[in-house]
């Protein structure tokens, strides 16, 4: 018998979202990078390595496993299960969730409302996911707007409609008119994603004023608020931070997604989502629409790792359940960080009017605008020739429209590196200027 072809798939045959640049952003960044390995990167949104400990790791892991037994009087056989074996869908650690929650940010919810989750990208798809009953359903959101927000939406096929950010974190007219122009078109606007602190790319925040308009405006036009907060504990000043819009939320307007990631440990790709939405079923009663996000995660995860969340709970332990004194160190690092990007940005480019840069209250990014057009192939030269990699700002757009600015990430470098980077983007963008790119 003749060998047979091997089936292989045409693209135009696949979800249609695996083409799109949403998609692809992530992957195309990552590569960039490890093409050039020696570039010094201001690209990645990823916490300081060194503050990572693998000692650490087991001694949380320890922590929670003594919790389990001393303080939730499990048996041993029973601590054991709930660490090793397949888990419970909405996770293990909601109950010290929820305590976090009441220390760090003022957010009084059960338990029960709490959904753990594979990283703060599950909390968001499992949304997306329930609130897409139907091809009228769209999606507001903030731009620019976080790649991963926008790719999930795609999965689901969800639209994204974007509503300007600007100054002041969220154009609230422009909420509210895009809110109307999607119903004129026959159209059922869902929600509005926001990330009120320091928000991931535009470094932006909103105020405690237009937080509370926000939420008016949420009722008014009866949308739900996705509020997504992994730098909120990042601010470079000391004092009061301003609240969550979840610890405003009096009319359960807010499904609040959260993430250890930036305050405990990426690797352990924890995240969780706050929805104590009632729900009502066919037969009138209510259930919590986070138990409708349950039924979806055991579809697409099962459970997320009960010793990843071990971990984090575990960590959560060790300081009371507050990640504001657990984060002293890495906090101040950021904040160091933040201040010695910007202040480099202003010795190079205090001669240039035409180069401007956004100055954050905290977080991890800053922007920087220039008079010619940032895209892939510019960054890939940075890259190639002038050993510097940043994000262009296009990757968080919903358009082909050129884009003229990039982001600039502190996360990850240190002081002298932010040097050397900030040399080298300076001189891409003098010769860019010399060019006459545009």
């Amino acid at each position: 018998m003749a060998p047979t072809e091997p089936a292989d798939l045409d693209a135009a045959d696949l979800h249609p979202a695996l083409g799109d640049p949403a998609l692809t952003s992530m992957n195309f960044l990552n590569e960039v990078s490890e093409r050039y390995p020696t570039a010094v990167s201001l690209a990645a949104g990823r916490p300081y390595e060194e503050f990572l400990d693998v000692a650490a790791v087991h001694r949380h892991l320890d922590t929670f496993h003594r919790h389990l037994v001393d303080e939730l009087g499990h048996s041993a056989e029973q601590a054991r299960r709930l660490l090793l074996q397949y888990g419970r869908t909405k996770g293990i650690v909601h109950h010290l969730v929820a305590r976090n929650l009441a220390l760090d940010e003022g957010i009084t919810v059960d338990p029960e409302a709490v959904v753990v989750t594979v990283g703060c990208q599950e909390a968001m798809f499992l949304v997306l996911r329930a609130l897409r009953a139907g091809p009228t359903d769209v999606l507001l959101a903030v731009a620019p707007t976080y790649v991963g927000l926008t790719g999930a939406a795609r999965l689901v096929d969800l639209p994204v409609w974007p509503v300007a950010g600007g100054p002041s974190g969220v154009d609230l007219a422009d909420l509210r008119a895009q809110a109307r122009r999607a119903r004129d078109a026959g159209l059922r606007p869902r929600a509005c994603y926001v990330m009120p602190d320091f928000a991931n790319p535009s470094g932006v925040s909103i105020d405690v004023a237009d937080r509370q308009r926000l939420l008016t405006l949420a009722a008014e036009e009866d949308l739900l608020l996705l509020e997504d907060n992994p730098y909120g504990l990042f601010a470079v000043a000391d004092g009061p931070r301003p609240p969550t819009l979840k610890a405003l939320d009096t009319d359960r307007r807010v499904v609040y997604l959260g993430s250890f990631a930036k305050t405990v440990l990426p690797g352990a790709r924890v995240g969780y989502v706050v929805a104590d939405q009632r729900v009502a079923g066919p037969d009138g009663r209510l259930g919590p629409f986070a138990d409708q996000l349950a039924m979806i995660k055991s579809m697409v995860t099962v459970n997320t790792s009960p010793l990843a969340q071990a971990v984090i709970g575990g960590r959560l332990l060790e300081h009371g359940c507050s990640l504001v004194p657990a984060n002293t160190r890495e906090r101040a690092a950021y904040a160091r960080n933040l201040r010695h990007l910007v202040a480099g940005l202003a010795r190079r480019f205090a001669d240039r009017p035409e180069v401007r840069w956004t100055v954050p209250a905290g977080g991890f990014f800053v922007v920087v605008t220039v008079p010619f057009t940032v895209d892939d192939a510019l960054l890939d030269t940075s890259a190639r020739n002038y050993g510097v990699l940043w994000t262009p700002m296009a990757h968080f757009y919903d358009d082909t429209a050129p884009v003229r600015a990039l982001r600039l990430s502190v996360s990850a470098v240190t002081p002298e590196q932010i040097d050397v980077g900030l040399d080298r983007l300076a001189a891409l963008i003098t010769d860019e200027l010399l060019g006459g790119r545009s």
